[in-house]
């Protein structure tokens, strides 16, 4: 029953998600943006399709103070609510 372990045949080498991992907003540059967001859901009973705009305005945001990749909205869900003005522009 003995198991050997071998530590140095193989070494991990870490490297970032794809998707999903961002820098903190440390500053709170787009906290009235989260917070607006979360209320949403809140009052909505978390149902967060009831919340897309107030999603769109928080990563709209997040983009522009480059707290995360830039990635064109059609492609994180958003194609529906496209011609709606953005607020995020004129408040980020």
């Amino acid at each position: 029953m003995s198991t050997a372990m071998n530590f140095g045949t193989k070494s991990f080498q870490p490297r970032p998600p794809d998707k999903g991992s961002f820098p903190l907003d440390h500053f709170g540059e787009c906290k009235s943006f989260k917070e607006k967001f979360m209320k949403c859901l809140r009052d909505k009973n978390f149902e967060n399709a009831l919340c897309r705009n107030e999603s769109k305005e928080y990563l709209m945001c997040r983009m522009q103070r480059q707290l995360m990749a830039p990635e064109p909205l059609e492609k994180l869900g958003f194609r529906d609510v496209m011609d709606e003005k953005p607020e995020a522009k004129d408040k980020c």
